[in-house]
């Protein structure tokens, strides 16, 4: 593994061949294929409008010119809360040729997190996606004293900009900048092209905050060349894209697995068409587009999927048969095929070598039924993505294996990836041409993986284990943040003095250096949906309740947050008599519906918008556990819950959690 590491860090090294920042690459490919589709984005009517690389560019040099003339200026920290649309690429990219950097936030933030990540950056101007975006400011304007400037992508209300106003915020449409972009003469733009060289890969491109006010504030600081690192090599990972392939965007761009895609589709010479992460508008807009990639995060997949099954049980009697037959008969085929193929991850020769024995007999005998089940029932779900489908995407979490096996079925490549936000993400990714089921893919070319050995999530060495160890990962590379925004201390605590980031997951690497992930030892919890949770927050909030001991959140990989909640027995009893609530023991009595009532309005009551909690940190079910948490068992000697062991010791309750239907939110 040393010798594969030592080559892929050698290769990571090698020259800049897009250039040497995010602008410089976008302009090397404006000269290449000036015409072909960069952006298509639908105007007031909902039809799509196309933007080739040669406009696009010249937006970003007339947007950069009027934001000069407004006084952004190299190095300054500039806002950007809004969802993705054709809007927030070229303001991103106008900001980068200026020198300065974006501080991004989507619009499912709570106006805490964003007031609190503006001030903490101290920005002076901030784009708004709307109206209602900036009220989220204007709620606590003295928490952000140094934000002067408000421009808004859609047209700000009067109300709204007398609002401001009066708390001494000037508004500003952003139309306006781009129609005195418009007005910049050529000398201008040369000059801002002269802007764009002067900037190194080493300078900050985005601040991108992994956690708001509900848990520890950590700006990730990311540089051109940590994006540059991976766009370098995006051409040896996607082998299957053409230049003028389509992508369709869903997710907010803020995010940086979003982020690093719309860098790579400059790369690969590739366009972007912007929807929205819901089901039914995402399949009218693949009619039209019919894109070649789509990227996503596991509750899309596993809702497209679910989709397809309701919609096959709603048809008559003789075509839902002929459905579940063929599916049946191709998750099969794809069972055998894998493990005949060699395309099923193992970590030892032996079991490659019982894979194809095992597989060889179905792979034949299948071949000719699945071929025809694909023809006959199958292959109409493709149009559903469009008809020209290559590949789509999933990241952000866990991807589930019944969404994988029908996607397989379907023999459309569900290319799973694996990454962290300090590492500007991508560290390991499937191949399209060579999909490999059981793991995140391969290391990606650009950085290097070890596993090494830990106990309870603490590494007790850097000397990498065997392949076929688990461990914990940790990765170097090129594209490995510059650290946390003002939070030094925190940076020295995932990255050592050779350069290696503690990704905090458990995992373990094949002799091909595919990467398999098969836990957690740091305490961030990851929804289906890609929404990073810190638990402690949750616990914290919910043991401020007189009837909750202890409390654990749990949910990595589900579709919400679930609680192990250890009541307050004293409390709870009095709660009983006090209410002539009947019992024969008290483990009787914190399964009746009135204690459950009772928790559950206090889980409610602690964790709402009002106290500043987005809806997916809310609690949707939870268990009842009757006996306190012992020194030893569930916590350490310093009482800190060992988050490991807890899911060892209740996994029936964990499970029950997100199976039952009790104790559900309302």
């Amino acid at each position: 593994m040393y010798k594969i590491n030592q080559l892929l860090h050698l290769r990571s090294k090698q020259p800049h061949t897009l250039g040497k920042n995010i602008p410089q690459m976008l302009k090397n490919v404006v000269e290449q294929c000036p015409d072909t589709i960069l952006q298509a984005s639908k105007n007031e009517i909902g039809t799509y409008e196309y933007h080739s690389y040669k406009l696009v560019y010249r937006h970003v040099l007339d947007l950069a010119c009027a934001l000069k003339e407004f006084g952004v200026k190299r190095g300054d920290l500039v806002g950007l809360i809004s969802d993705n649309r054709r809007e927030w690429m070229v303001t991103d990219l106008a900001l980068l040729c200026l020198g300065a950097a974006d501080v991004p936030r989507g619009c499912d933030s709570m106006g805490t997190e964003i007031r609190f990540i503006l001030n903490f950056t101290g920005c002076r101007v901030c784009f708004f996606e709307n109206d209602r975006q900036l009220n989220k400011v204007l709620e606590n304007i003295d928490e952000v004293p140094e934000l002067t400037d408000a421009i808004l992508f859609d047209s700000p209300d009067e109300l709204t900009m007398e609002r401001a106003a009066l708390q001494g915020i000037r508004v500003h449409k952003f139309i306006e900048f781009e129609d005195e972009g418009k007005k910049s003469s050529d000398s201008q733009r040369a000059l801002i092209e002269e802007e764009i060289e002067k900037t190194e890969g080493s300078d900050l491109a985005t601040i991108i905050f992994t956690s708001g006010t509900t848990g520890t504030p950590k700006g990730v600081m990311l540089t051109h060349d940590n994006y540059m690192a991976q766009c370098e090599v995006i051409k040896d990972v996607f082998t299957t894209a053409r230049e003028g392939d389509m992508w369709l965007s869903v997710l907010p761009v803020w995010h940086v697995m979003e982020r690093v895609y719309d860098y790579f589709i400059i790369a690969l010479k590739n366009g972007i068409a912007y929807s929205k992460p819901a089901i039914e508008l995402m399949r009218e807009d693949m009619k039209v587009i019919k894109p070649q990639w789509i990227v996503g995060v596991p509750r899309l997949w596993d809702a497209f999927t679910q989709s397809c099954y309701r919609e096959q049980r709603k048809k008559n009697g003789f075509s839902s048969m002929m459905f579940n037959i063929g599916m049946a008969i191709g998750k099969t085929f794809c069972w055998a095929s894998d493990r005949f193929l060699g395309l099923i991850c193992r970590f030892s020769l032996r079991q490659q070598i019982l894979d194809r024995i095992y597989g060889f007999l179905p792979y034949i005998l299948l071949s000719p039924f699945a071929g025809l089940s694909y023809l006959i029932s199958i292959r109409q779900l493709r149009k559903k993505l469009g008809g020209k489908i290559k590949g789509c995407i999933c990241g952000g979490g866990s991807l589930q294996p019944d969404t994988d096996h029908f996607f397989r079925a379907m023999r459309v490549p569900l290319l799973d990836c694996y990454g962290m936000t300090e590492t500007a993400p991508i560290l390991s990714v499937r191949s399209p041409k060579k999909v490999m089921s059981g793991c995140v893919g391969k290391v990606y070319p650009s950085a290097e993986v070890k596993i090494v050995p830990h106990k309870d999530g603490v590494p007790l060495s850097g000397t990498p284990l065997a392949p076929g160890k688990k461990g914990l990962v940790f990765a170097r590379g090129r594209q490995v943040m510059k650290g946390y925004y003002r939070r030094p201390d925190l940076t020295k605590q995932i990255i050592d003095n050779e350069g290696w980031i503690n990704t905090g997951d458990i995992g373990v690497l094949s002799r091909n250096n595919e990467l398999a992930i098969t836990g957690r030892a740091k305490d961030t919890i990851v929804l289906m949906g890609g929404e990073n949770i810190e638990p402690q927050v949750i616990e914290n909030a919910i043991c401020r309740s007189k009837y909750v001991e202890s409390c654990v959140a749990v949910g990595q990989d589900k579709k919400y947050i679930g609680a192990l909640i250890v009541p307050r027995k004293a409390n709870i009893l009095q709660y009983a008599n006090d209410n002539n609530i009947l019992y024969d023991s008290y483990d009787s009595l914190i399964e009746t519906s009135e204690i459950e009532n009772l928790l559950r309005n206090e889980i409610d009551t602690y964790i709402c918008e009002k106290n500043g909690f987005r809806t997916c940190e809310r609690v949707g079910k939870f268990a009842l556990i009757p006996n306190s948490f012992e020194i030893g068992r569930e916590i350490n000697a310093k009482q800190i819950v060992m988050r490991h062991k807890i899911e060892k010791i209740y996994a029936k309750e964990i499970k029950m959690i997100f199976t039952s239907r009790v104790n559900s939110i309302t």
